[in-house]
């Protein structure tokens, strides 16, 4: 990477799950719905709440807090879903809340410590204190096991 590369300002969505805080990069992000009652699929994982219908498109919807082995989002009218694109995947990513957009220094991310035995390290991609705040960015690749919207 260049210099000037490490010193850019990264923009992150940040949001709630339980009292943690975790935030993605802005630009996987498509749009942030509100809760809708998902279709649940036979033989999905535990975390994978189903599918929704996305203006004609049907999007997975996975419990984020699930995901990282806490326990899944109750899913009511608080909750929202983060549509998020990766890899060309588009899918929906179920929180307890959005709290922030954060424009970061780039060197103001921290690498996590390798020493976590907590299910949700390896999704962890950097860490980053705003305000007194830990807030962890995820890597998307990793949270994303490969969906296939198509074979829904």
């Amino acid at each position: 990477m260049t210099e000037d590369r490490l010193t850019s300002e990264l923009e992150l969505l940040s949001f709630r799950l339980a009292e943690q805080e975790y935030s993605v990069d802005i630009m996987s992000v498509r749009e942030i719905r509100g809760w809708t009652r998902a279709t649940p699929l036979p033989h999905s994982p535990h975390y994978m709440r189903g599918v929704i219908n996305l203006r004609g498109t049907v999007l997975p919807v996975i419990d984020l807090a699930s995901r990282l082995g806490m326990p899944p989002v109750e899913g009511d009218a608080r909750n929202v879903i983060i549509v998020v694109q990766s890899e060309g995947q588009s899918v929906g990513l179920l929180v307890d809340a959005v709290s922030d957009i954060l424009a970061l220094p780039r060197d103001q991310l921290q690498p996590p410590p390798e020493i976590s035995a907590d299910a949700a390290a390896g999704f962890i991609q950097a860490l980053t204190i705003v305000e007194g705040r830990m807030i962890r960015v995820l890597d998307l690749s990793s949270v994303l096991p490969g969906y296939r919207t198509d074979a829904a």
